[in-house]
């Protein structure tokens, strides 16, 4: 794993072609980028995020961030009424409960 600039890059290994090669993991749009060393994938990794910065310049548009923190979740119907159920008995908001139990779960990977 990489960062730079907030975005995350993800990199594998093509043993057959022999390169290394990734992709930004923490936006929809598509940022790709390649390399046969580590410097190399590290170099383009920075140069195709300012790249993809670049060009959502020229064209006028907002890049996208990274993370906003909003974070939609569909759930089945009775689950979703257990954590509400878990929040209020906790006497905490739906979020805060749900925020909670991301971050322990997190806490113990």
């Amino acid at each position: 794993m990489m960062e730079y600039k907030g975005y995350i890059g993800k990199v594998e290994i093509d043993e057959e072609a022999g390169i290394l090669y990734g992709e930004v993991i923490n936006v929809r749009d598509v940022i790709t980028f390649e390399g046969t060393s580590v410097e190399e994938i590290q170099q383009a990794f920075r140069e195709s995020v300012d790249d993809y910065l670049d060009f959502c310049a020229q064209r006028g548009e907002k890049p996208e961030k990274p993370f906003s923190g909003r974070f939609v979740l569909r759930l089945p119907a009775e689950l979703h009424r257990k954590a509400y159920i878990q929040a209020k008995l906790a006497d905490k908001s739906l979020n805060s409960w749900v925020t909670e139990v991301v971050e322990t779960a997190l806490e113990h990977q």
